[in-house]
């Protein structure tokens, strides 16, 4: 049987999410476990309760499933992993090797709540199918390009020794992004791209010359915009008072799980927010519209103007109203909308002989990690010894 599959991995704190793709990068297979530990249910076509105590188990029953859907262990080529969090060493896709792991292992400070649930994929399927190749693609490395006046903050030298810097968030969307929007645009990659990766969690990117100069999301995925539950950019001074109040476990739940759009407005998702149409949930939406658009301003700044405007992400794919109100805002850059190509939520959303074209590109981050696979295992790669 040919080992012709592509395996894309993604693991959460209480879900793995996994994606199987052919040698022409088409989606072939999907499947998910959620609630580990506790409720699990198991989705590969259809939905059902199932015993997922621990990744492993998880894991276990995704390759059984696919395995049942006939694609068997045995058709896979190799594996790819989204782990959050590569640090300062790991600044691209890579095999997983012994000291690989130690250096993501490395990482689990800086990335607590991520990091651990990566590594624990990565080694479930070590386990259960160790000649099988796997390739780590991490969300921090596309913004390694970063100037270090960016990544530094103003520390001291011993502080900055330890890992406290801007890293960047949602590299692999817009490493993605940034390799599709040519095709989308029927033209070359435009030298200075405001990219905006807009969910749950959100950030903007610099783009210049296909390269991060500039991001939003800092240390942690925390700083930057307003978000579904996440505060985004707060004072630290802000942050030691909330310590003081609630004590750091207590804050560290404020800021990241509490905030945002949930703490403004009373509910993390934007559909919610705008059926409500409440006063405070109008002021959410349009708390995240301004704070997008004021960060955008710092981007646009650090590429030294702007020439394309490209949205992701669930809130950017299908928001008419937040991309209105985002492209408004930046119309002192010459960003102008269709109203009726923004409804429709087509790929092209600019207004016709706008200055800037405003581009809709759809989210295909597993892809790209498989797309990564290959990339580093090469197209032919069977050799599991390499």
């Amino acid at each position: 049987m040919e080992n012709d599959l592509i395996l894309v991995v993604n693991a959460g704190s209480s879900s793995i999410k996994v994606a199987l793709f052919d040698g022409a990068l088409q989606t072939v297979a999907t499947g998910a476990v959620t609630e580990i530990g506790g409720a699990a249910r198991l989705k590969i076509g259809v939905e059902r309760a199932c015993e997922a105590p621990d990744h492993d188990a998880a894991l276990s029953l995704l390759l059984a499933g696919l395995a049942e859907a006939g694609h068997p262990v045995a058709r896979l080529k190799a594996a790819g992993h989204r782990v959050v969090h590569g640090g300062r060493a790991l600044t691209g896709s890579v095999r997983v090797t012994p000291a690989v792991l130690a250096a993501i292992e490395a990482c689990v400070p800086l990335a607590p709540l991520h990091n651990p649930h990566n590594l624990a994929a990565i080694r479930a399927l070590g386990r259960l199918a160790p000649a099988l190749p796997q390739v780590a693609c991490f969300d921090t490395a596309f913004h390694a390009t970063n100037p270090e006046v960016a990544l530094r903050y103003a520390l001291p030298a011993a502080e900055e020794a330890k890992g406290i810097r801007r890293y960047g968030f949602h590299g692999i969307s817009y490493a993605s992004l940034a390799l599709r929007l040519p095709e989308l645009l029927g033209a070359p990659l435009p030298g200075r791209v405001l990219a905006l990766h807009l969910g749950n969690g959100a950030s903007l990117a610099a783009i210049r010359d296909g390269r991060s100069v500039a991001t939003t999301m800092g240390y942690s995925p925390l700083d930057g915009l307003t978000m579904g539950t996440r505060t985004g950019a707060i004072d630290g001074n802000a942050v030691l008072r909330l310590a003081e109040d609630h004590g750091i476990d207590g804050a560290k739940r404020l800021l990241n799980n509490r905030s945002g759009l949930l703490g403004l407005g009373g509910a993390s998702d934007m559909r919610a927010l705008h059926a409500a149409g409440t006063e405070e949930a109008r002021f959410a939406v349009a708390h995240f519209g301004y704070w997008a658009v004021r960060h955008a301003g710092s981007m646009i700044a650090a590429m030294g103007g702007l020439d394309c405007v490209a949205f992701t992400g669930g809130i950017g794919e299908n928001d008419a109203e937040a991309r209105r109100a985002i492209c408004e805002g930046l119309g002192f850059m010459g960003v102008a909308l269709d109203p009726a190509a923004n409804a429709a939520g087509g790929t092209r959303l600019d207004r016709a002989g706008s200055a800037v074209p405003v581009v809709i590109v759809p989210a295909a981050e597993e892809r790209h990690i498989a797309a990564d696979v290959v990339a580093v295992l090469g197209p032919e790669t069977t050799d599991t010894k390499k």
